[in-house]
């Protein structure tokens, strides 16, 4: 059944059509702004996965090279691993859709995102998280809150529009991605030149008023088309475990929950769990003890919300405000050519940077174009930062999300090329973990760039903020450990310097989060923010005068335009000579 919507949002329009592509598909649309279009596709397994606990839904998205008219390189000429902005392209349809489905659905379920054109004018990824809402909304799969996201850019002159073009972005003070439902946002994605508090609220929520658009007519297609929902098997809930439960460990949980130190911490846990397994009748049914360790973590937040509301405390014994101790050192590497260590509580993160020339720098070739990037940052989480076990592979989905956040927020702190010709590459190897690796990379890695003698025009921090909430109480925590962040309501993470913000990421677990309370959070985060700068400033305030020795040197020297002749030579011979004789 061929249907057609359109949006007009802020002078743009954006077109919706289902019924005429991928029509065996459970949901699919194609979804178009100018000239680029995207196919999202929705499909479910007929019979739920037997004994899962989790979501079994995997997100892909891909851009198809003909989009832009191109050839891919390389031997084999056909696309290949996806890139970092299809990672992360997935990785944004998948954040505000997952916490959205409802509790006992567990069917394989697959969405994949594929741009079929692009114009190199307006891009996908806000289309992709859009489409996947549409088409889960008309397949049969149960997902009743729709969702769309929009980009919202900042003119120099103080406008914000809806869904710039790559041109506007390039003048733009902020680049902000905000996915969310009629009644909440649900996930923020930002980049910015250090604006305030309040300009990345005004974002946000003008952001949020154009979703609203966007889902009443999808509501409007769903309607139309009236799809007829499968229902979902919920298990039955075992009389009296849950009582007994409570009765019998949620006192010791709670002490075990109180540990300091998060080895010994989930070591507790843990073996409590185990505890009250073996506690069970040797013939209790099988999905009673499914029930039991499913409840085990419902427990867990009833616990941290506890504390927190009625005890006014953390389970580790903290102000909702307080920061861990930080510890920041400079220099610990001996041969690379900037060093940085920051330790925050359980968190710890070695940053080591490298200088290079402009033959170092990444080119990227992605459907909206080709460019050249001298600034990376590359984050690692090996296992034993966490004490595990596991094979060393490639960087994951995860890495490279939270790469993509610390490089984001350097970025605007980098100096243009004109007065630092380096190419840079700084990588963070996590060695500690419990609590916001990827603020504390970017604490570390902005005292490695000063290490290495990188101009940054200011220094940056990051923090991570939690919350709790209950009815109209929330309480909001800074520097949220592993537990916090598990078992609360929000992850919000703010980098920045002192005049303003440069990044932002946030995942909302649940609804009722207002402007005041969003307001609270950033201007909490700001607090923490120059409280760990000036903790910064005692290990390195500035940038070091000199590079290392062990880096290239890069010295420029200008010639008249009419002596070039007399520097190549004839044939290059003068200049080949020159690069024989010094090395240049």
């Amino acid at each position: 059944m061929y249907r057609k919507k359109e949006i007009d949002l802020d002078g743009k329009r954006i077109i919706v059509e289902t019924g005429h592509l991928a029509r065996q598909a459970g949901g699919a649309v194609t979804i178009r702004l100018g000239d680029t279009l995207v196919l999202v596709t929705a499909c479910a397994s007929k019979s739920p996965r037997v004994g899962v606990d989790f979501l079994p839904l995997t997100v892909d998205y891909r851009e198809q090279t003909y989009a832009a008219g191109k050839i891919p390189g390389g031997f084999f000429r056909r696309e290949g691993r996806p890139n970092e902005k299809e990672v992360l392209t997935s990785r944004m349809i998948d954040r505000p859709l997952r916490p959205l489905f409802p509790d006992g659905w567990a069917c394989e379920t697959q969405i994949i995102g594929l741009c079929l054109s692009s114009d190199q004018e307006h891009d996908s990824d806000v289309l992709a998280i859009t489409g996947a809402s549409f088409a889960l909304g008309i397949s049969e799969i149960p997902f009743e809150i729709p969702i769309a996201a929009v980009r919202v850019s900042l003119t120099p002159e103080g406008t914000y529009r809806i869904n710039p073009t790559f041109a506007e972005l390039s003048t733009s003070r902020l680049n902000l991605v905000v996915a969310g439902s009629a009644d909440a946002v649900v996930m923020v994605e930002a980049g910015a030149s250090e604006v305030s508090e309040e300009e990345m609220l005004e974002g946000i929520y003008r952001g949020h008023a154009a979703i609203r658009q966007i889902v009443a007519v999808q509501r409007d297609l769903i309607q139309e088309i009236a799809p007829k929902r499968r229902s979902i098997v919920r298990p039955v809930e075992p009389e009296g475990v849950r009582d007994r439960l409570i009765q019998e460990f949620k006192a010791p949980l709670t002490e075990a929950m109180r540990t300091r130190g998060k080895l010994e911490n989930y070591a507790r846990v843990d073996d409590l769990k185990a505890a009250m397994l073996a506690s069970l009748p040797e013939d209790t049914p099988a999905e009673v003890r499914s029930f039991a360790s499913r409840f085990w973590g419902e427990l867990q937040d009833m616990i941290l919300r506890e504390e927190v509301m009625e005890r006014g405390c953390r389970l580790d014994g903290r102000r909702f405000d307080e920061v861990r101790a930080v510890k920041c050192e400079v220099g610990v590497l001996p041969r690379t050519h900037g060093s940085a260590l920051f330790t925050r509580g359980e968190t710890q993160a070695l940053c080591a940077v490298t200088l290079g020339t402009s033959a170092d720098a990444q080119r990227l070739d992605w459907v909206e174009g080709e460019s050249m990037r001298r600034f990376m940052l590359h984050y690692n989480f090996p296992p034993f930062s966490v004490g595990e076990v596991k094979f060393l592979r490639g960087p994951g989905r995860r890495e490279i999300g939270h790469g993509a956040l610390g490089e984001r927020s350097i970025v605007p702190v980098i100096p243009p090329e004109e007065k630092w010709p380096y190419t840079m590459r700084l990588v963070s190897e996590i060695l500690e973990s419990n609590g916001s690796s990827s603020m504390a990379t970017i604490c570390g890695g902005s005292l490695a760039l000063m290490d290495a003698g990188a101009p940054l025009t200011s220094a940056v921090a990051g923090i991570a903020m939690g919350l709790v909430k209950h009815g109209d109480r929330a309480e909001i925590l800074t520097d949220i450990a592993g537990a916090e962040d598990h078992h609360g309501d929000m992850d919000f993470k703010v980098a920045g310097t002192r005049s303003g913000v440069t990044g932002l990421q946030m995942d909302i677990k649940v609804t009722g989060i207002t402007r005041a309370i969003m307001a609270k959070a950033l201007n909490q985060a700001r607090e923490a923010r120059l409280s760990i700068l000036e903790t910064m400033d005692l290990a390195l305030s500035a940038a070091r005068p000199n590079i290392s020795r062990f880096a290239p040197r890069i010295i420029s020297i200008f010639i008249n335009k009419d002596k070039i002749r007399d520097v190549i030579g004839p044939g290059g011979k003068m200049i080949r000579s020159i690069v024989e004789r010094t090395g240049c």
